[in-house]
């Protein structure tokens, strides 16, 4: 049985640096710091590579680890994250690593996403379908 949530991540800190830059290309890594608040509350830190084309649009991908309360349950879990931006807009598709719930959020499986513009920032809304494996919670 699938469960969905839908909360809010309010972008703390955004620290993004390029490390190789060339023909009008640039790749780059963020640290990003969340604060989530709604179906899931709590904390995350997230690390993106993204690849900047000449004409500005980015594909990016990363990890983000969120301590929060999901349905009830209090632990934590890692997000997989890939994404593209485009024309001021950001879009991406997440899903939950499989084995990186912990505490009362072991087994959780899902999927979410997000799409976000320039007037959203830093107040993002994310949802996501999720369940618990068999077993597990």
């Amino acid at each position: 049985m699938k469960d969905h949530a839908n909360a809010i991540f309010e972008v703390k800190t955004w620290d993004e640096k390029a490390y190789e830059e060339s023909d009008g290309t640039k790749l780059t890594r963020a640290r990003v710091t969340k604060a989530y608040r709604g179906d899931i509350t709590g904390d995350a830190t997230a690390e993106s590579l993204m690849f900047y084309r000449p004409d500005g649009s980015a594909t990016f991908t990363g990890y983000e680890r969120v301590a929060a309360t999901v349905g009830g349950r209090r632990g934590s879990f890692v997000l997989e994250a890939r994404g593209t931006y485009r024309d001021g807009t950001a879009t991406c598709d997440c899903t939950v690593v499989p084995g990186s719930g912990a505490g009362e959020l072991v087994g959780l499986r899902g999927e979410g996403r997000y799409v976000a513009t320039h007037a959203d920032y830093p107040n993002v809304t994310f949802s996501l379908d999720y369940r618990f494996e068999s077993g597990a919670g």
